[in-house]
């Protein structure tokens, strides 16, 4: 079963190719399905890239370092 202390653990090596453009993820949820949600902030937030670093970047990256994530959802 996933734990938030987990998946933020995985975050903390994403979070420095974040910070280098002026942004940040927060996880808000984990779900028992398997559904992470997060928030995208600063300059992630408006960025035309965001699905791309959602997608590519935090949801790939999570998804490797835990088969029980099936999806990473963005909330506002």
């Amino acid at each position: 079963m996933l734990s938030m202390q987990t998946i933020e653990e995985s975050l903390i090596g994403i979070r420095p190719y974040l910070n280098e453009d002026g942004g940040d993820v927060q996880l808000v949820r984990v779900t028992d399905d398997g559904i992470v949600e997060v928030r995208l902030v600063g300059s992630c937030q408006s960025c035309p890239m965001s699905i791309m670093t959602l997608r590519a970047g935090i949801e790939r990256a999570l998804m490797l370092a835990h088969r029980d994530v099936k999806r990473v959802e963005q909330v506002r």
